[in-house]
């Protein structure tokens, strides 16, 4: 029964479904971004895994070699390989606000006080 339902939408959207679909697009394009948004995964689990670490040294000497006859392939000739190690990344600002940490920096930190209330007219 379910394939049957499929292959009955296959046909229908066939016959009329990017047309009804350019028509939605045009006419109601809120309903249009709700679909659309409806059809992206609400989580995409991705997973860390360091592959390099776990290779032998043999191993990342087959595959550096793999890829410079690689990149030699495309650039048709041979390739310069440029020798270099990684170095930890800087540590992001502490503010986010970086508008409003040279402001501060600039006129010196305020601190807020509560505004005053005021009462309604006729008490």
């Amino acid at each position: 029964m379910n394939g049957e339902f499929i292959a009955a939408l296959l046909r229908d959207f066939r016959h009329g479904g990017p047309k009804a679909i350019e028509r939605v697009r045009r006419t109601q394009p809120a309903a249009y971004l709700k679909i659309l948004a409806l059809l992206v995964p609400r989580e995409h689990k991705v997973e860390h895994s360091d592959v390099i670490k776990s290779l032998s040294d043999q191993e990342l000497e087959a595959m550096i070699e793999y890829l410079k006859t690689s990149l030699e392939a495309q650039a048709g000739g041979p390739v310069k390989v440029i020798e270099a190690t990684a170095e930890p990344a800087l540590d992001p600002p502490k503010s986010k606000n970086r508008l409003m940490l040279e402001a501060d920096t600039a006129v010196g930190p305020r601190e807020r006080t509560p505004r005053k209330m005021r009462l309604p007219a006729g008490e």
